[in-house]
This record gives C-alpha cells, sequence and structure tokens, in this order.
C-alpha cells in the first residue's frame, strides 16, 4: 500500500475516548508525525491502564471467568504509532516475500486480502490433501508481556538494515517498550466518578480526563513504569506489527525446515499450526525434538503446555497422540477428536464453527432478551427489533457487495466459503426459533 493510499484510508479518524490530550487524527497532526526530528524529541503520554473481565465459554465446562490488561495511548501517540506501524509493516512485507513466507504470520497482515475463513480452510484443506498427518497445534504463553526488549531492536535493526536505529525510531521503539501507565480506576475517582460501565462513558465523554496542570502535579507519583528488560503493551496502534517482526527469524527457521519434509507451518499472533507427513514414531520426535528447540532458542519465547497438542489425520479421521515432550509419537489410549483453529473445528471429516464461539453467540442472545424483558416488564415501551438485528438472520445483510450484520453475517460468510457440504451452521440453525422461544417465556 502506498503512503498516500493509507494516509487516505486512516487519515481522518478520531478516537471517542477521553485521554490527557485533545482528540486528533493522522491528519490533524501530520506534518508532525512525519517529521523524523519532531518525533525524536516527542513526549509520549502514559497509556491508560485497566483490567477488562471477560467470559470464556465451553460447552462442558460453561462460563469461566477470566481477565485481561487493556492499555491504550493518548491521541497523539496513537498517531504516531500508527504511522511507524505502517513504515515497519512496509518493510516487513518486502522481507516476507524475500524470505519466502509470506504466507506464515497471518494475523494482522490486511494486504493478504484474506481473513481467518480462508486461513482456516487453507490449512484444513491441506490436511485432508494427504491420506495420513501428523499435526502440532501450541499457543506462547504471555505472548506481548514477555517480548524480549533487547532481541526485539536487533530484529527491528536488522529488518531497517541499520546498526542503530535512528532518532525517531528509537523513541518510537523506546517507549513502546519502557512503557508508562496510569490507572483508569484513579482516573475515575479524580473525576468523583465510580469503576462502572455508566461512569466510564462520562469520563470518556470530556475533553480530557484530567487538566494539563493536574497532569503534571500527579504524574510522578500516579504512573507506573515497565522497568523489566521485556514486555509491551498488547493493543497498542504498534504492537502487532513488531511481535511480527520479532517472530521473523524464527518464523523464517520452522518454515524452512517443515517445507523441506513437504509440510506447511502458519502462525496467528501467538497461535501456531504445523502439519506433516505422517512419519513413524523416531522420525516424528526428529521433527518434534527441531520445532521445541528453535522455540527454546528464541529469547522469552515459552509454549502454554495445556494448549500444546498433537494430532494424528489418518483417511477422514482425527486421533489424538496424547503426545508429551521428547515420548515420541505412539498412540497411548487414542481417542477420535477434533481440533480447533482461528475459530473453526475439524474433526477429520466435517468444519463447523467451534463449540465456545456457537456458546458465547448464545450466552450474548439471552442476556439480552432477559434485559429486554426485564425493561418490558417495567413499563417501558421496547421494540424487539433490536434483537433481532443484532442476533438474528434479520440483522445479517448485504449492502453495495459489502457483508454488513452481525455473527450471522460471518456464518454465512464462512458457509460459502468452506462451502455447501461443510456443517458450518450446525450451531445456528434454529436460532430464530431459540430467539422466538426465549422471547415467549
Amino acid at each position: 500500500m502506498e503512503l498516500e493510499e493509507w494516509k487516505e484510508s486512516k487519515g481522518c479518524d478520531l478516537k471517542n475516548y477521553a485521554h490527557f490530550d485533545k482528540r486528533v487524527s493522522i491528519n490533524d497532526r501530520w506534518s508532525y508525525i512525519s517529521n523524523p526530528k519532531k518525533i525524536s524529541q516527542h513526549s509520549f503520554y502514559p497509556f491508560i491502564h485497566y483490567k477488562q473481565n471477560f467470559n470464556k465459554f465451553n460447552k462442558l465446562k460453561g462460563k469461566k471467568s477470566k481477565e485481561r490488561d487493556i492499555c491504550y495511548s493518548a491521541h497523539i501517540d496513537r498517531c504516531i504509532y500508527q504511522y511507524y506501524s505502517f513504515l515497519i509493516n512496509e518493510e516487513y512485507n518486502k522481507r516476507v516475500i524475500q524470505d519466502g513466507i509470506n504466507n506464515v504470520a497471518v494475523a494482522y497482515r490486511n494486504e493478504l486480502g484474506k481473513n481467518n475463513i480462508h486461513f482456516a480452510k487453507e490449512m484444513f484443506d491441506f490436511i485432508k490433501a494427504g491420506y495420513c498427518r501428523d499435526i502440532i497445534i501450541g499457543d506462547f504463553t504471555d505472548f506481548f508481556d514477555t517480548l524480549n526488549h533487547k532481541y526485539l531492536k536487533e530484529r527491528l535493526c536488522d529488518l531497517l538494515k541499520v546498526k542503530e536505529l535512528k532518532g525517531d525510531y528509537y523513541a518510537v521503539y523506546k517507549n513502546i517498550t519502557k512503557y508508562s501507565k496510569w490507572e483508569l480506576k484513579e482516573l475515575l475517582s479524580l473525576n468523583g466518578l465510580k469503576d462502572t460501565v455508566k461512569d466510564k462513558r462520562e469520563l470518556n465523554k470530556k475533553y480530557k480526563v484530567i487538566s494539563f496542570t493536574v497532569f503534571k502535579r500527579l504524574k510522578k507519583s500516579s504512573c507506573c513504569k515497565n522497568t523489566c528488560d521485556y514486555g509491551i503493551p498488547q493493543g497498542s496502534a504498534i504492537s502487532a506489527a513488531l511481535s511480527n517482526v520479532y517472530m521473523l527469524e524464527f518464523d523464517k527457521k520452522i518454515t524452512d525446515y517443515i517445507e523441506q519434509n513437504n509440510g506447511k507451518y502458519m502462525r496467528y499472533s501467538d497461535d501456531f499450526i504445523i502439519v506433516l507427513p505422517h512419519k513413524e514414531s523416531q522420525e516424528f520426535k526428529k521433527h518434534y525434538d527441531f520445532i521445541f528447540e528453535a522455540i527454546g532458542k528464541n529469547p522469552n519465547l515459552k509454549l502454554q503446555p495445556d494448549k500444546t497438542q498433537v494430532y494424528n489425520y489418518e483417511n477422514g479421521e482425527l486421533w489424538d497422540q496424547n503426545l508429551e515432550t521428547g515420548s515420541g509419537n505412539e498412540k497411548t489410549n487414542p481417542e477420535k477428536v477434533s481440533l480447533s483453529y482461528l475459530g473453526f473445528t475439524f474433526d477429520g471429516s466435517e468444519i463447523t464453527i467451534r463449540d465456545k464461539t456457537i456458546s458465547k453467540y448464545y450466552y450474548r442472545l439471552y442476556r439480552k432478551i432477559k434485559a429486554t424483558v426485564k425493561q418490558i416488564e417495567s413499563g417501558e415501551k421496547v421494540s424487539c427489533k433490536k434483537i433481532y438485528l443484532k442476533y438474528s438472520e434479520k440483522g445479517a445483510y448485504v449492502k453495495e457487495g459489502r457483508h454488513i450484520g452481525n455473527f450471522i453475517t460471518y456464518v454465512d460468510r464462512a458457509k460459502k466459503d468452506f462451502g455447501q457440504k461443510e456443517p458450518i451452521d450446525r450451531g445456528t440453525k434454529s436460532h430464530m426459533y431459540k430467539i422466538k422461544k426465549h422471547l415467549n417465556k
């Protein structure tokens, strides 16, 4: 993508949240953010930090609550991070083509013109193309929180073909690694607000979260700086680009090895999948050891043991190999299973949307119905139209050739891309009946 094209697509974006500075767009501050000298001297604001509570869903275990750290940057800082993310991505895109790994790291890659549906289908098609396959799925532990700063800088210098980062790039690198954060709870309190959804909305209506005078007075005592030599804030406008840069050498090394053995490797942020032609125990163990040795050599890169899975695909059936690190690939009490990748489940013959995703959809649907019914019972005049538009086929429509709608839109798109033979919509076929049933209750 050319710079002018990128600027046109991103330049007018204004974010609705309040921060330490006023709301600005890339176009508003273009002469500033595109001036390397200005950026090398720029004073970055602290991130605002809070913990987001969210629910994970499992058909057997039900709802499980988890926490995620969220950091969001000041408006001018966001514009700077977006601009330098674009510049870094341009170099990254050239490099992955040069290294022959353009289709390996598929997260945060708009230029590929594909989404998770296409990537999942590509991998499942590769599995089904062979009579017998060995499959390894892994998940890196606390990926963004553990990225080693020194190694990240080395990879960034290597990508940009410099020995030392220029002043502007160094300023961006320094402030995304040694970042400071200010707790949202304290900012709410300073405004006489509580830690509730309603009061957070009130805070975001403000011009700034606090005045510059208060900011200067409290900054030293209220800010917490990342003093570790690892970790970058997940969710910043540049974090995704830097994470891909961090993995460049690893992706190249694994790809070369896997392709030499007629396999396929794909990574989506901190999740990866490797598919190889099935081999006997000792041969597979050699592949397995190479992969995990490569992971161990990448600074701070660690796998989540409970999310590392090894499967065997054979003639339309998928088996769990129950493999522990270094133990070979003999099946111990083999059990027919299914694997999940990029939101889809594959059991060796059929592809469906993952149960957790379907459970989340119905949980949110029923919660919305319950809230609407309470409003009706309290005497409010509430229409059920919003429920149908947000959660049913009535809200899944196409406008000017583009899908605009809801989760059912996504299901319909996946059904079309995977093909009508796949039971992609199995979990949502009766959604209209279920909506009516719960409303009638």
